[in-house]
């Protein structure tokens, strides 16, 4: 993990960060070969030609990068959870009551190819 990539998870507030822990942990476990950098000033995991961006702010999380089609039905499933095209935005209370299984279905549609 590059430098300035520690520095913005060392960042994230107590809050906040066992959702970030959680969201990391699930997409190495769908693809432990993922490529993590710093893209557009957040956490980006590549795989391939995908990327699932999950940037963390002051409402909890973020993901965006995948294309139209490939969120395993997520935001169908959790319409109050997107914001705008591709965005879905996860508070902490939210996260608690999605398994890691719809989770990690999410991270594989995003990024699988």
């Amino acid at each position: 993990m590059e430098q300035e990539l520690r520095d913005y998870v060392e960042a994230i507030t107590p809050e906040h960060r066992p959702l970030f822990d959680r969201l990391h942990r699930l997409v190495l476990e769908a693809h432990p070969e993922a490529a993590t950098s710093l893209s557009y000033g957040i956490p980006t995991y590549r795989v391939g030609r995908h990327r699932l961006h999950v940037g963390m702010w002051r409402h909890g999380a973020s993901l965006y990068g995948w294309g139209q089609g490939r969120d395993s039905g997520f935001a169908a499933r959790h319409p109050a959870l997107t914001s705008g095209r591709g965005t879905i935005r996860l508070r902490p209370q939210d996260a608690a009551a999605i398994p890691d299984q719809e989770l990690l279905e999410l991270v594989r549609a995003a990024l699988d190819d």
